[in-house]
């Protein structure tokens, strides 16, 4: 583990939930089942206003990368209001959910950034800037080597956000798993469905399933379809303990690697403080970290084969 990100951000986190006076993310009023908890009105409207930080993704382009802590902590602080303010009309959501990925991907390698941009964002998105943070560097901690080629794998658009909160909702009745687990571990295993294709290791469908396992815990299902994975993924957690006040250890069996079990606790917090960040997740592109960078791969990439990062980069627009 690179030790050496974390402890700034971690000494934060840990006096915020102090603060708080628990350790577990206060839980929202919750909204009707496949409804999103409401943002409270504020003055402006932002399908009116949309904020410049937004424009690059409006009119077309790619989310600018912030040069300084400064702009941005303006970034995350446009991108995560607007996410989470109930009159963001669809293409501004996309646009801020797409800032705010690229953001955090950027603060990810700049912790010396950390305690500037913390100072910069509004104290009510304190926690929420903390955990996704957080989640970016545990991932960046697991990583091996670079690829220098891109997966074969076939990129397509997740299932509408509404049809995936009523499967999470159907799952976490059946088995007892919060829903905001379900959809974190669906968010970092293929980002929420967009990616369709095997693991290195084998593992298959939009929950990643070794063959044996869903064997195991499909109960018959198919593992390609995206309910049949989640009530899979569902019914292998509970059985593991995640029903029953053993939530880590349950992930820690989904992937044995203590660092993704804080990744996802902490994307399943953000969405228990305010549900309305599964859109925002939902709407987040993927992107594939190469030994050129990382590589955003848009709904129709597809490739049999490994694919040369140069070759993909050298094709046109």
């Amino acid at each position: 583990m690179h030790k050496r990100h974390l402890p700034w951000l971690a000494m934060a986190l840990i006096t915020l939930l102090a603060a708080c006076g628990t350790g577990t993310a206060p839980s929202p009023t919750q909204a009707p089942e496949g409804q999103a908890r409401q943002a409270p009105a504020s003055p402006a409207d932002p399908a009116l206003h949309p904020d410049p930080a937004l424009d690059p993704v409006l009119s077309g382009g790619r989310p600018q990368v912030a040069s300084d802590p400064a702009g941005l902590a303006h970034q995350l602080t446009v991108a995560e209001t607007a996410i989470r303010d109930a009159r963001t009309p669809p293409d501004q959501l996309n646009a801020a959910a797409w800032t705010a990925q690229v953001a955090y991907r950027t603060l990810e390698y700049r912790p010396d950034w950390d305690g500037a941009v913390l100072g910069a964002v509004p104290s009510r998105l304190h926690e929420v800037v903390l955990r996704n943070t957080a989640a970016r560097r545990e991932f960046l901690a697991m990583q091996g080597s670079l690829d220098d080629t891109l997966p074969t794998w076939r990129m397509i658009e997740p299932l509408p956000a509404a049809q995936l909160r009523g499967i999470y909702g159907e799952a976490q009745r059946r088995f007892g798993v919060p829903w905001q687990v379900l959809a974190a571990v669906h968010l970092v295993e293929t980002g929420s469905g967009r990616i369709v294709g095997l693991s290195t290791a084998g593992a298959q469908g939009p929950m990643q399933f070794m063959p044996a396992t869903w064997d195991s815990y499909g109960m018959g299902g198919d593992v390609w379809d995206t309910r049949d994975a989640m009530m899979g993924a569902a019914n292998y957690l509970a059985a593991n303990g995640a029903a029953d006040g053993e939530l880590d250890r349950a992930l820690y069996r989904y992937n044995n690697d203590t660092r993704y079990v804080r990744a996802v606790r902490h994307y399943a917090s953000v969405m228990r403080i305010d549900e309305r960040a599964f859109l925002g997740y939902h709407a987040r592109p993927v992107y594939y970290r190469t030994s050129a960078g990382d590589i955003m791969l848009p709904v129709g990439y597809e490739s049999s084969r490994s694919l040369p990062v140069q070759e993909w980069l050298a094709r046109p627009r």
